[in-house]
């Protein structure tokens, strides 16, 4: 008998966000009309602007750059979100990093599950922001005790996912028609659901205690609720969405616009009002928001000394500000998100010789060309053009962005409350491992491309 190889975790991923996108085109027609005006965009930048198409080649990501997603999910107990991270794992996912919601007002603390090597990354980036609801924070005992039953009784999991997660951990993998099985049912779990497992009174009691309680208590399963593309410019993304008939939110989250990215940005139309039937009603009645459209722009991967410098500057603004960012202060708020990140070098030079972000070395043709070279610094490199320094993507989120947009998809009467809450033991806990470090991991990739470099150009570096 002839035994079937295992598919590469790597490619099973890459098959799973094809089939999520799929999923949601259908489900979400904006989406669609979205799609259309990213790679539009993405076009007009890599005809336009040669340096940005220039980078991406250098460094593959233009490979990856229309296979680039990440979703979003939100679970209610500890058993969910520890069984999202062993169907993750079967695709080769891993929780990074940890995100508390709270002080924004959202009763979630969440990680993301994505790839962690850079090969990983190239063959397919496809990330999910997964949140924990955090039942603890509902302050009414009978709201409370209510939710967890509900919960108790659902199973957002089909039996046929489970048996193949628990098949894939036993065996080491799984074969292809075991893998194309495993991403059709593994899609099932965040499949949007139009019937309600609770009356409508009871749906309007999880949802004055908060919207996000409803979304995440009140139907079968985590639906999706966003499914994010890359853009190259998303100041022009946000500009045209009104063009195409889809209403972006008041400002662009995270730093501003810059010649050099850093970290992340993003913007969204806001959720769908969605028709959905309650338990207590024959027909469709009722209406719920919760899935939007999201678009990102992705940029350098910041140290933890480029982090403090950022946060320090976003903060600054914001108590300048001295309210959230909303539609009647967007203009002002631009202006001083600009006026204070004047402070941030805004090109790779000033960044590397401050140490504010992580880079990828390459060498050069010039530097293997080169002869005699026995011994050097990697500074020594970068000044005789022998080595390149190419800013290392930010592949994770930042929390206020995270909130901001979750706070404008939920309406102004969610509760922001709550203050710091933040239990990252519990989280870990109830993920069933520690999350990963996402700055090590940035820090990793680094060291491997200088020693790949000295590797090629055949020499010792003096220091790493």
């Amino acid at each position: 008998m002839t035994v079937q190889p295992f598919v590469s975790p790597d490619l099973i991923r890459q098959r799973f966000s094809k089939a999520m996108s799929d999923m949601y085109r259908k489900e979400v027609p904006l989406y669609g009309a979205l799609m259309q005006l990213v790679e539009q965009t993405n076009r007009d930048v890599l005809r336009n602007q040669p340096d940005i198409a220039r980078q991406l080649h250098s460094t593959g990501e233009i490979e990856r750059l229309d296979m680039e997603r990440h979703g979003a999910i939100r679970v209610g107990t500890a058993t969910e979100l520890a069984t999202l991270a062993r169907l993750f794992a079967v695709m080769g996912m891993q929780p990074v990093g940890y995100y508390d919601l709270t002080p924004a007002g959202v009763p979630v603390h969440s990680t993301a599950f994505r790839a962690v090597h850079e090969d990983a990354l190239q063959v397919s980036p496809f990330r999910v922001f997964t949140s924990l609801l955090r039942l603890e924070l509902i302050e009414d005992p009978d709201v409370l005790a209510f939710a967890e039953s509900v919960l108790a009784r659902r199973s957002i999991f089909t039996q046929e996912a489970l048996r193949l997660i628990a098949h894939a951990e036993t065996a080491g993998g799984l074969n292809e028609s075991e893998a194309e099985a495993f991403v059709l049912q593994a899609v099932e779990t965040f499949r949007w659901h139009h019937s309600a497992t609770v009356t409508a009174a009871q749906y309007q009691t999880l949802s004055a205690q908060h919207r996000l309680i409803a979304d995440v208590v009140a139907f079968k399963g985590p639906h999706i609720n966003h499914l994010t593309p890359r853009t190259l410019d998303i100041d022009r993304v946000q500009e045209q969405m009104p063009k195409h008939g889809i209403t972006p939110k008041a400002v662009i989250e995270g730093p501003p616009r810059r010649q050099c990215p850093i970290l992340l940005r993003q913007t969204s139309f806001k959720a769908l009002d969605e028709p959905i039937a309650f338990t207590d009603q024959q027909q469709t009645r009722g209406s719920h928001s919760a899935r939007f459209g999201e678009i990102e722009q992705r940029g350098a991967a910041l140290t933890p000394k480029g982090r403090a410098l950022y946060d320090r500057l976003l903060n600054a603004a914001r108590d300048e500000l001295g309210d959230f960012p909303n539609e009647g202060n967007a203009v002002r708020y631009n202006a001083l998100m600009t006026q204070h990140f004047g402070e941030f070098p805004d090109n790779v030079e000033g960044m590397h010789k401050q140490g504010l972000a992580y880079f990828r070395f390459f060498a050069t043709e010039k530097g293997m060309a080169a002869s005699g070279l026995r011994e050097s610094s990697l500074e020594d490199l970068l000044r005789r053009g022998y080595v390149k320094a190419e800013p290392l993507v930010y592949e994770d989120f930042l929390p206020v962005s995270a909130a901001g947009i979750f706070q404008s998809n939920l309406g102004d009467a969610a509760q922001t409350h709550y203050g710091e809450h933040s239990n990252r033991q519990a989280f870990e806990q109830a993920l069933g491992r520690a999350t990963i470090d996402e700055l090590g991991l940035y820090a990793a990739t680094q060291q491997r491309s200088i020693e790949e470099c000295a590797a090629v150009l055949r020499i010792k570096l003096r220091c790493f």
